[in-house]
């Protein structure tokens, strides 16, 4: 699933993006740091892993999800 950064709070690792559709969901520090990443800058495209309804993995749009 694909998204696009809205937010993202460098202290807490979390923050918040915008799916295609409109939809404005949360990740979190446990999410962001499941991935490769370092920092996220608003408008930055992401790929997204979902596990019941919560964000698990985020990382870039062109990098493979797990």
């Amino acid at each position: 699933m694909q998204a696009t950064v809205q937010s993202f709070d460098a202290a807490t690792r979390s923050g918040w993006v915008f799916l295609d559709d409109g939809t404005r969901i949360p990740f979190d520090g446990e999410a962001f740091d499941a991935g490769p990443l370092r920092h996220l800058r608003p408008g930055q495209r992401v790929a997204l892993v979902m596990t019941d309804g919560r964000v698990t993995y985020v990382t870039l749009s062109t990098f493979p999800t797990p």
